[in-house]
């Protein structure tokens, strides 16, 4: 059986080891699209969107990294996870709609449920609390 102390440290275990891993994934990403390579430039004009929109979401992403690690900042935590939300259902999406294959597909998919994990498992020092 469980201890409240030993639940509280299992869940900040698995809230570092997946905003870790949502972290360098949503990096790589933002420095693939910084860079603009060619393969994920061809992917972007493949999901219909222009080559600009690459970078104002590498931005985005790096920025969110940081709002997401720094200690403190609490609404701008809720803020950059609604964000990574937005982007990777919207990829996940654009994807599917466009036909895409399970491996074109699966990077979004598997960032969107990072994102979705850290988010659920963030500890009580990184959640905003509301007083009624």
């Amino acid at each position: 059986m469980n201890t409240p102390k030993q639940s509280q440290k299992r869940t900040k275990i698995i809230y570092w080891i997946f905003t870790l891993w949502m972290a360098l994934g949503m990096v790589s990403t933002a420095i693939v699209q910084l860079m603009k390579s060619k393969d994920e430039l061809l992917n972007f004009t493949n999901l219909g969107y222009p080559s600009y929109l690459m970078t104002i979401i590498g931005i985005w992403k790096i920025l969110g990294v940081i709002a997401i690690l720094i200690p403190k900042r609490l609404l701008l935590k809720e803020w950059a996870y609604a964000g990574f939300f937005f982007v990777m259902s919207g990829a996940v999406i654009s994807h599917l709609i466009v036909g895409d294959t399970a491996g074109r597909t699966f990077p979004a998919v598997l960032l969107l449920v990072l994102v979705i994990i850290s988010w659920y498992f963030r500890p009580a020092d990184r959640k905003i609390t509301i007083i009624d």
